[in-house]
């Protein structure tokens, strides 16, 4: 049996491609490095590199505009974590308040620490790090 690979790309589909793009660039403090309609036609997606090798993109689709706010009380995703130090912790709690983004204090659980925020579409994001 293979063992099991690891994440390779996440993709979201957000309401406004422009803003959110804005957004995620302030945040990731990078521009995508792939911003383009897909081969088939059937959707934009503007796409990050993070550190580790991870792609995050955002997605528009055409034909069909998004539309609703995210809620993780629905079936599908929760939520997305970014794997930072607890001393990062810190830094991302200044980072957060000099972009303008709203979102909780360090929250500490046996399984964890982490700061919990939101996206332009609501889609609730986390920098988390498991315990020492």
């Amino acid at each position: 049996m293979p063992s099991f690979p690891a994440l390779t790309h996440v993709a979201i589909t957000v309401t406004d491609l422009d803003a959110s793009t804005r957004w995620y660039t302030a945040l990731f403090d990078a521009a995508p490095v792939l911003d383009e309609d897909e081969e088939s036609g059937d959707f934009h997606h503007a796409v990050f590199a993070l550190a580790g090798g991870t792609l995050f993109g955002l997605h528009t689709h055409t034909g069909s505009a998004a539309s609703g706010s995210f809620d993780e009380h629905r079936t599908g995703l929760d939520h997305i974590a970014f794997a930072v130090s607890r001393a990062e912790l810190d830094d991302w709690l200044v980072r957060l308040d000099e972009l303008g983004v709203a979102h909780s204090e360090i929250k500490h659980a046996h399984y964890g620490s982490g700061i919990s925020f939101r996206d332009p579409d609501n889609i609730a994001l986390e920098f988390f790090a498991p315990p020492a």
